[in-house]
C-alpha cells in the first residue's frame, strides 16, 4: 500500500464529445445535454490531439497552448470537466505538500478507531506534516488505551458531547492551515490527501470532499449502499454553483481551510445529523467554493443490518425541515417548462381518464421542442437526429425527475391511501417503481433488480417517515412542498 503512486495529470474528450471546425474557430459538441462550447483558435492544436479520444499528459498539452500559467489552464481544463466535454485521469502535483491536522471524532469504537488509524499510518504523505487528533468523546469502553497506542494528539472529553463539537474543539487546537475530516468508522486510503490536497491550488475553494466508498461487500445490503450510500457522492467532479444550492460533501471525508473553518466557528453543534450540509450551506453563503473529487477515497463501514440501515435513513430524514428552517432562503424546486408540463399532463389524464386516444396528442409538446430546439441551435454543428434525440431524453430526464420526487417524499401516501384512492395509490407505486428501475440501470449494482427495489423502497420508505416526521414536530412542510417554475430560478 506504501508504493501505491499517483497518475500523472491527463485528460481526453469524452466519447459523446465531438470536435468541429467552423469559420476558423475550435466547436466542442456535447449530444446529451446538447450543448456547444467556442475555444480561442490557441486551442485548435490541443482539441485535434483530443479528438483521437485517448489521453493527453497535462506537460503535454502545455506545449500545445500558451504554458505561461499551467495553473490557469488546469483550473480551465477541470471545468471542461465539470461540464461534461472532458474526462480527467491523475492527479496535479505541488511542488511542496502543506502540513494538513487530521481530525476524528470517536466514541465506543476501540475496534473501528484502531484500524481508521492504523491506516492513517500507511498514507503516502510526508509524516512530518501530520497532525492526527483524536477527540474522545467520553467513552466508557477502552477506546481512549487503543487511541493512546498510535502517535496522535488525544483530547479526552468527561461528558458526551456529540461529533460536532468533538470536531471543533479538535480544529481551535490544531496547528496547520489545513484540516482533514475523517469519522473513526472510515479508512483511509493510501492516496487520500495526495490526491485531495493539490485541488487547493484554486483559491477560490474553501473545502473539498473526496470519494466514501463502502468498506463492507458481503451481503445484498453491502452492494446496494455501495451504489446508493448517501455518502456516495458519485464518480464525477461537482462543484457548487448556483444553479445547485443544495450542494454538500460529508464530513467523513471533508478537508477544509483552517482559516474558513474557524471564520465560520465550525460545525453547529446543536445538530446530531446534517451538521456537514449546515456547514457546507454556511461556506458557500460566505462566498467560498467547495468541490467534491471522486478521488481520495476513504472506506466507511455503514450500517448493514437492515434494522440500523432504515434508522439511520429516517434520522437523515428528520434533519431535512430542521435545515430548511436554518436556510430558508433554500427552497426546493421543480421544474416544469410549459412544453414537458403539457406533455405529462396528456399522459397522466390519459391514464386516469382511462381514455387512451388521448396519448395520441402526447407528441405534439415533443416535437415543438425539437423545432424551436433546431431553430435555437443553428449555430452549433449539431445534425436534426442529434437534437431530435438530446430532445427525447431530456423528456425521460424531466420523467425521471417527477417520479423521483413523488418516490422520495410521497411513497408512504401510495400505503395509506390505498383503501380510499386505489387510482392515486398506485399512480404514485408506478412512479416509485419507474424511478428505481431508472436508477438501478444508471448504479449498475451487483445486485438483481428484485433485490434492489426491495432496498431501495426500504429506503425511501424510512428516509420520508423521518422527513415527515420532522415536518410534524417543526410545523413546516416546506421540505415536501416545492415551488414549481417554469425554468430553475438562481
Amino acid at each position: 500500500m506504501h508504493h501505491q503512486q499517483l497518475k500523472k495529470l491527463a485528460y481526453r474528450l469524452r466519447r459523446t464529445v465531438s470536435y468541429h471546425e467552423k469559420d476558423g474557430t475550435s466547436q466542442l459538441l456535447l449530444s446529451y445535454p446538447l450543448k456547444s462550447i467556442v475555444l480561442h483558435p490557441s486551442w485548435r492544436e490541443l482539441c485535434k490531439g483530443l479528438s483521437v479520444y485517448e489521453f493527453i499528459s497535462f506537460d503535454d498539452i502545455l506545449s500545445l497552448v500558451d504554458n505561461s500559467e499551467p495553473d490557469k489552464i488546469e483550473f480551465f481544463l477541470n471545468e471542461l470537466v465539470r461540464k461534461g466535454f472532458l474526462l480527467q485521469e491523475g492527479v496535479s502535483g505541488m511542488p511542496n505538500f502543506p502540513p494538513v491536522s487530521i481530525i476524528i471524532p470517536v466514541r465506543n469504537r476501540s475496534q473501528n478507531i484502531k484500524a481508521c488509524l492504523t491506516s492513517l499510518t500507511q498514507l503516502n504523505y510526508p509524516k512530518e506534516k501530520l497532525e492526527i487528533i483524536v477527540v474522545d468523546d467520553a467513552s466508557t469502553d477502552n477506546t481512549p488505551d487503543v487511541v493512546s497506542q498510535f502517535p496522535v494528539h488525544l483530547i479526552s472529553l468527561k461528558n458526551n458531547k456529540q461529533a460536532s463539537f468533538c470536531r471543533n474543539l479538535a480544529a481551535r487546537n490544531s496547528k496547520n492551515d489545513l484540516l482533514a475530516f475523517i469519522d473513526s468508522d472510515c479508512l483511509a486510503d493510501p492516496l487520500w490527501l495526495l490526491e485531495l490536497i493539490p485541488t487547493f491550488k484554486d483559491s477560490s475553494l474553501g473545502a473539498i470532499g473526496g470519494m466514501v466508498d463502502s468498506f463492507y461487500e458481503h451481503n445484498g445490503l453491502d452492494k446496494y449502499e455501495k451504489v446508493k450510500s448517501s455518502l456516495y457522492k458519485g464518480a464525477w467532479p461537482k462543484r457548487s454553483t448556483k444553479e445547485d444550492p443544495f450542494f454538500y460533501v460529508p464530513s467523513c471525508n471533508l478537508l477544509v481551510r483552517r482559516d474558513v473553518f474557524l471564520q465560520l466557528e465550525g460545525f453547529e453543534e446543536a445538530l446530531v445529523v446534517g451538521e456537514d450540509v449546515d456547514f457546507c450551506w454556511r461556506l458557500q453563503k460566505e462566498g467560498f467554493h467547495i468541490e467534491y473529487r471522486p478521488v481520495g477515497k476513504v472506506y466507511h463501514k455503514h450500517r448493514n443490518k437492515l434494522m440500523s440501515f432504515c434508522k439511520r435513513r429516517f434520522d437523515y430524514g428528520t434533519s431535512e425541515p430542521l435545515l430548511q428552517q436554518l436556510h430558508a432562503e433554500k427552497i426546493k424546486q421543480l421544474v416544469f417548462p410549459p412544453a414537458k408540463g403539457l406533455f405529462l399532463g396528456i399522459v397522466a389524464l390519459s391514464f386516469i381518464s382511462g381514455y387512451l386516444p388521448l396519448l395520441a396528442l402526447s407528441p405534439g409538446p415533443v416535437l415543438f421542442d425539437i423545432l424551436s430546439k433546431w431553430i435555437r441551435f443553428k449555430s452549433i454543428p449539431a445534425n436534426t437526429a442529434q437534437i431530435a434525440l438530446a430532445v427525447a431524453r431530456s423528456y425521460l430526464a424531466f420523467l425521471y425527475q417527477c417520479c423521483s420526487f413523488v418516490s422520495r417524499y410521497y411513497l408512504i401516501w401510495s400505503i395509506v391511501f390505498l383503501p380510499f384512492l386505489l387510482t392515486l395509490s398506485v399512480a404514485i407505486l408506478g412512479m416509485h417503481l419507474l424511478a428505481g428501475v431508472v436508477e438501478y440501470f444508471i448504479k449498475r449494482p451487483y445486485l438483481n433488480l428484485a433485490s434492489f427495489l426491495i432496498y431501495f423502497s426500504l429506503e425511501q420508505l424510512s428516509y420520508q417517515l423521518g422527513v415527515w416526521w420532522g415536518c410534524l414536530r417543526h410545523f413546516s412542510f416546506t421540505s415536501v412542498n416545492p415551488k414549481l417554475v417554469n425554468k430553475r430560478k438562481v
